[in-house]
């Protein structure tokens, strides 16, 4: 059987997501606004959901559930949807080195 890592929405996060319109299709999903707190085994996102509703760890909307490192959904008022981790681009050589540069020309 399948073992979910569930991923709870920061509670920061919480009402903005609960205010942004819903779109179809993948949602881009940032590592910073979540928090992984447990795992759950079940056949299937859904069947996690139902299990774990009415107890204390119930998944609410804008919480993840992740298979692997390539399978996330993300719960929303309609259900599950397709989720993507959007991980920053590692910043160049070139560019660090001059982000260090800019206070040095601005002390001057």
């Amino acid at each position: 059987m399948p073992s979910y890592r569930v991923f709870r929405l920061r509670e920061a996060m919480r009402q903005q997501f609960r205010w942004t319109p819903h779109l179809s299709g993948i949602t881009a999903v940032k590592p910073r606004d979540y928090q992984e707190v447990f795992a759950v085994e079940a056949p299937s996102p859904y069947a996690a959901w139902h299990s774990l509703k009415g107890t204390e760890q119930q998944l609410e909307v804008g919480d993840l559930l992740a298979l692997g490192e390539n399978e996330v959904r993300i719960l929303k008022y309609i259900g599950f949807e397709e989720a993507r981790w959007v991980l920053p681009e590692p910043r160049s050589e070139a560019a660090h080195i001059a982000l260090e540069a800019q206070p040095a020309e601005a002390a001057q």
